[in-house]
């Protein structure tokens, strides 16, 4: 397999560290929500419907302030908004621990909604730092370096609760988020590439930027998540139906696994794909996966497939959205990819959920897949449309960047 695409990416300045510390600094933000569900249900002696509405703030909120923040950023910079997410993230973790659980839902939505944007923000320094040409294995080194984070950091906080308690381990994850984003400070990434134009710059109407294709891209990011958090859900249900529930981890590490080596091919192979496309393989992928649920081994086999796809559709969302807006908006827009994907899986899960306990383990997946599936095919025409008018979202490369300035990036 051709790693000269990496190579080249990596030596681009910056862009190793910067990927380095993403892995890092993610580690806590994605332990949060396995955390405040023991502490809710272990430690206030709530049932797991309380600790997921606790979820459902925060989800709610990072959802309506990532695009918002993202502003800030584009009009301010990065280092103002790091010091005001750290501080607002600083007082939660540390008072959260103490809080009735009354209390604690708004707190999670206010936490929530100022919570420290690390994963748009290194999308958008990953498009300010990479040409256009190369963006597409810098975008995949990203998606892996989030699956990472994802497999080390829940595993992490299970077994911090497990040694110490679910309290104290609220304090180590609020420490880590706040270790992040001081991190993030003195890094200072980039938001603005080389040759794009720098400091407060005249305000780009949204009707400008914010097309048709562009809300394709985000629906279909959201659809994407929404099949992988209904899949998670499912996993686990058909394993404890079948009686396998102790391979739980050994299933989910595949899963991971087939992630990775799916990220690393599509930064390696010479063509871009469309998200459109990746996604709705994904989704196609997902809908059988429940009829290898009688043997755990058979579900892994099954899982491969789709878990092949994961990383790739997220990377390519990414990579288009960075493509279809001006550079003096990107925080924004990668504020609005970001809550695609969270309200993806923050519908997917429960939509899974409710599914399996209407019928059987196995709809969980045949279900979200289609429901994802069914996305992919609502935004095709838009797709078609472009084909036939002007480059397929498949096919931008840089001699078609000049067409997402502003003046070109208008509604046709």
């Amino acid at each position: 397999m051709n790693i000269k695409p990496y190579r080249e990416a990596l030596a681009l300045p910056g862009l190793r560290s910067l990927l380095l510390v993403s892995v890092l600094a993610r580690v806590p933000l994605t332990a949060t929500g396995v955390t405040l569900t023991f502490y809710v249900v272990l430690d206030l002696g709530r049932g797991y419907w309380a600790a997921g509405l606790v979820g459902a703030a925060i989800t709610v909120g990072a959802a309506i302030g990532g695009p918002l923040l993202g502003r800030l950023i584009d009009r301010h910079g990065l280092r103002p908004v790091l010091v005001l997410t750290g501080i607002a993230e600083a007082a939660f973790w540390s008072t959260a621990p103490m809080l009735p659980y009354p209390v604690l839902l708004p707190a999670a939505f206010l936490a929530g909604s100022l919570a420290l944007p690390i994963f748009s923000v290194v999308r958008q320094s990953v498009a300010a730092m990479v040409p256009p040409e190369r963006r597409r294995p810098a975008y995949a080194l990203d998606s892996m370096s989030v699956e990472l984070s994802f497999m080390v950091g829940p595993a992490l906080a299970v077994a911090a609760v497990t040694a110490i308690s679910a309290r104290t381990t609220l304090y180590l994850v609020g420490a880590g988020i706040v270790a992040a984003g001081i991190t993030f400070w003195l890094l200072n990434p980039p938001t603005r590439g080389g040759g794009e134009p720098t400091g407060p710059q005249p305000r780009v109407p949204r009707r400008s930027w914010l097309t048709p294709r562009l809300l394709a891209v985000l629906a279909v990011s959201a659809a994407g998540t929404l099949v992988l958090g209904g899949a998670d859900v499912a996993v686990v249900a058909v394993l404890r139906e079948s009686g396998d529930v102790g391979w739980t981890g050994a299933v989910l590490a595949v899963w991971a696994v087939a992630s990775l080596a799916g990220g690393f091919a599509y930064g390696a192979v010479s063509r871009s794909f469309s998200p459109l496309v990746l996604t709705a393989g994904l989704s196609l992928c997902t809908i059988p996966i429940g009829l290898g649920g009688e043997h755990w081994w058979l579900l892994c086999l099954a899982l491969i497939p789709a878990g092949a796809l994961c990383a790739p559709a997220i990377a390519a969302t990414s990579d288009a959205v960075s493509r279809l807006v001006p550079a003096s908006v990107r925080g924004e827009a990668m504020g609005l990819h970001g809550s695609a994907v969270t309200v993806g899986l923050a519908i997917g899960a429960p939509l899974a959920g409710a599914v399996i306990d209407a019928s059987a383990p196995v709809w969980g997946f045949a279900v979200t897949g289609a429901v994802g599936a069914l996305v992919a095919l609502a935004v095709l025409p838009i797709e078609l449309r472009h084909r036939r008018t002007t480059t397929p979202l498949a096919a931008l490369t840089p001699t078609t960047a000049p067409s997402l300035h502003p003046s070109a990036a208008a509604p046709r």
